[in-house]
């Protein structure tokens, strides 16, 4: 049988810029080659929701059931129907969103996605890893316009870091290094903690469990083995957790890898696990791309089987190294959580108030910026007889410091219009980094095992899995999960909730009195937390007695307004 014939539509059309899809061009003396023509790529088409979520949602004051979510906020149907006549007619294969998802996944070859939109795709050789680059702008046929919002997957070059540093080890770059010699080379440090005894200062409650909690964690690189978490647990007293590594677009739990970020992997779960016991940890592991990160925060939080309740995430980059249609559409995905009343932690970065970036400008980290996550910054933690005796923003001698300022991405949200944010440097931006802090600093680190050592191990990477461990705890004891907690912390009644850090700087900002852009808010004092996150409830009528009952002393006894 002969192959039916298309009738050309979109190959006809005037083609028109996707917003916000432009990448920037490498250094001219970075040697290209052009990509394999018959390579297969799968890339994911981000289409636009059925019906927008509203204020009320994306701010958590209203939750949506996962029905709810689904028949209004999934696909727009017109828009998977037009993505799926444009496939057929570039000869690509289509892969649906899943229910309440907007990610198309079309497979194809270089040769027929370059058609499809636009672009040329090159080899090229960035610090040791070839990578498929694109660069200039994404060009879709004209009526598919405002029906896609985001392609990703064309360029497969890695996108985040992860944020953790080992005690003794100076800067990123040694720390990368010593992760890739497989933590070989522990150091001495000034004082070190296990991530119970960082919860017991913080006023965890003790003995309290998290079951019936899952907290994942999104990993882009790595891995763990059993046989370590079985031994970390058991040194730490603590029972250990049940973890479950999901694959996401290829992703995989790779430990042990020299390039690999183990060393973040088991921060995470032995963090989060440690200080919230009972919980089950699922880990979401994904590829190092843009593509890669929104798929894996989309697949947990639209998880049906697992359901976490939590999602902790401790990679990013700074926003200039994104583009803004990847930003938006991860940001989307953070926005979903929201609605269905799941919270996500993000660690803010540890690299001070440039976030690494060599213009010596500010710059804050995404997606610790996005407005609809609790960006976590970091502190040195100084103890006495099992109490704080002193705690600072970190900022070490080693080139470690806590992210935090002011997004040029995101306006300022309303919840924090009156935490006294410095202006942007754009008039697009406004949002505040971080919301809140915790121990970070390595040189008053997390004790942890990776690759069957023991390490001391810090940055804010720690910090997003010590709050997921505190928001599974506060959701298990409050019999609801806390979802969006940022409208709820900024307010004046939750003032009791946070220790101020008021002494140091993280290079451009310095701490002071309220939130401020090192440690936002502050470090958490866990009991008032956990109290002021507890979701309100609307309580069911009582039934009012009968007219002849009497109460106490003798009198009728009926309900009293409150």
């Amino acid at each position: 049988m002969a192959p039916r014939k298309i009738t050309p539509r979109f190959s006809t059309q005037p083609r028109i810029l996707l917003p916000g899809s432009e990448k920037n061009a490498l250094a001219p003396e970075i040697v290209s080659t052009p990509a394999p023509s018959g390579r297969r790529v799968t890339v994911s088409v981000i289409v636009r929701r059925k019906t927008p979520l509203k204020t009320a949602h994306t701010t958590g004051r209203t939750r949506l059931t996962r029905t709810q979510f689904r028949a209004s906020h999934g696909a727009d149907p017109t828009a998977v129907r037009l993505v799926r006549t444009f496939a057929a007619e570039y000869e690509l294969a289509v892969e649906p969103p899943a229910p309440g998802r907007r990610n198309i996944q079309l497979t194809g070859t270089i040769a027929n996605l370059q058609r499809a939109f636009g672009v040329s795709l090159v080899h090229k050789d960035l610090n040791g890893l070839a990578c498929r680059v694109r660069e200039g702008g994404i060009q879709l046929p004209q009526e598919l316009a405002g029906y896609i919002l985001a392609v990703l997957g064309l360029d497969n070059r890695p996108q985040a870091q992860p944020h953790f540093r080992i005690a003794g080890e100076r800067g990123g770059a040694a720390a990368r290094a010593a992760q890739g010699s497989g933590f070989a080379r522990p150091h001495a440090t000034s004082v070190s903690y296990t991530p119970v005894q960082v919860g017991q200062l913080y006023g965890f409650p003790e003995g309290a469990s998290a079951s019936g909690q899952t907290i994942g964690i999104v990993e882009l690189g790595g891995g763990f083995r059993q046989a370590d978490i079985t031994a970390y647990f058991k040194s730490i007293g603590v029972p250990a957790p049940k973890v479950t590594a999901i694959s996401v677009s290829g992703g995989k739990n790779s430990p042990g890898d020299a390039n690999g970020a183990d060393g973040e992997v088991m921060l995470d779960i032995e963090v989060a696990a440690a200080v919230a016991p009972g919980a089950r940890v699922v880990v979401y592991f994904a590829p190092n791309t843009d593509q890669g990160f929104v798929d894996a925060i989309a697949t947990a939080v639209h998880d049906t089987t697992n359901k976490p309740s939590v999602v902790s995430i401790s990679w990013g980059a700074a926003e200039s190294s994104w583009t803004t249609q990847a930003m938006n559409a991860l940001d989307a995905a953070c926005q979903s959580a929201a609605a269905l009343g799941i919270t996500i932690t993000v660690a803010a970065g540890d690299n001070g108030s440039t976030d690494g970036v060599s213009d010596n400008k500010n710059h804050v980290d995404f997606p610790a910026s996005s407005p609809h996550v609790l960006a976590c910054g970091g502190t040195n933690l100084q103890s006495s007889n099992g109490t704080i005796s002193s705690e600072t923003v970190w900022n070490d001698q080693n080139g470690g410091a806590t992210g935090g300022g002011v997004s040029n991405a995101f306006a300022l949200p309303s919840w924090q219009s009156g935490a006294n944010v410095p202006k942007p440097m754009v008039s697009a931006g406004g949002r505040g980094v971080p919301d809140v802090a915790g121990d970070a600093d390595p040189e008053t680190g997390y004790i942890v095992r990776v690759d069957g050592q023991s390490l001391v191990i810090g940055g804010t990477s720690a910090v997003a899995p010590l709050w997921a461990g505190l928001i599974a705890l506060a959701n298990q004891q409050n019999g609801a999960p806390a979802g969006f907690i940022n409208t709820i912390i900024y307010s004046a009644k939750a003032k009791s909730s946070f220790r101020d850090i008021t002494q140091g700087n993280n290079g451009a900002f310095k701490a002071g009195s309220g939130w401020d852009a090192c440690t936002g808010l502050g470090s958490p004092i866990a009991p008032q937390l956990i109290a002021a996150v507890k979701p309100s409830t609307t309580k069911k009528p009582t039934k009012p007695p009968s007219k002849g009952t009497k109460g106490k002393g003798g009198k009728k006894t009926g309900i009293r307004k409150r």
